[in-house]
């Protein structure tokens, strides 16, 4: 297999970094292609992680020029080399939702919180950054090998798979507070809006909920909303 910087299009994708490629080799070891090692890289601890979970051959040692082909960053001493794969989202489990989200900044830490806080299912409302993007992936800290991501072409389509799930908007229009909700319902879909756009009107008509803040900024970051939100709601679950 040739080597080359990751585009959206390619069947195989790459994990930078000794942590996130362990999250890789735990959580998704029969799609993993091979692992490339620095010459650098001396951390035996890991190596010997590794070897637990695959097979040794598909670890490559002196892999320097290999490495600094596809890295977007000099220091890379672990690369992990996997084939994409499709995954489908739970029907009796709570569920996060993103319209839109354009950045790969901050997919990654929403999906690192939302594994926090055991939202294990994401549905992404197209268009969206590619979630298997080496960027997404790094900011997750490998968070991706442990959630399932699905695509969707619109809120009405996600709705005709999960019927049973109640939609909680976060929305700047909304009048009723995130503090004041309940969560009662069996299946829950928090969801979530594009970073500069927010979520459509049409979202209104769900159970829309706010975050409020002070009047000194105009909107919370987006990925702070989201650890909000997943806080509060995993406090009064767990009640």
């Amino acid at each position: 297999m040739k080597l080359k910087k990751y585009k959206k299009d390619d069947l195989i994708s790459y994990s930078f970094g000794a942590f996130p490629t362990m999250e890789l080799i735990k959580n998704r070891c029969s799609m993993v292609d091979r692992i490339l090692i620095h010459s650098s890289f001396k951390n035996m601890d890991v190596l010997d992680e590794m070897k637990k979970y695959i097979d040794e051959s598909k670890i490559e040692y002196d892999k320097d020029k290999e490495i600094e082909k596809i890295s977007d960053k000099g220091n890379e001493f672990v690369i992990g080399i996997f084939s994409k794969y499709e995954m489908n989202l739970d029907k009796e489990l709570d569920h996060l939702l993103l319209d839109n989200p354009s950045n790969m900044g901050n997919l990654g830490t929403i999906i690192r919180s939302s594994l926090g806080f055991n939202i294990k299912n994401i549905a992404i409302i197209r268009p969206g950054v590619d979630y298997f993007d080496p960027k997404v992936i790094r900011s997750s800290m490998g968070s991706l090998f442990s959630v399932n991501i699905k695509y969707y072409n619109s809120l009405e389509e996600y709705k005709n798979e999960f019927k049973e799930h109640t939609i909680y908007s976060f929305m700047l229009q909304a009048n009723k507070s995130l503090r004041n909700e309940d969560f009662n319902n069996k299946y829950v879909t928090l969801a979530f809006g594009n970073e500069a756009t927010g979520l459509d009107k049409k979202y209104l008509s769900e159970h829309s909920l706010i975050i409020k803040h002070s009047n000194k900024i105009d909107s919370l970051n987006i990925t702070n909303a989201v650890s909000i939100a997943l806080y509060e709601y995993n406090e009064k679950k767990n009640m």
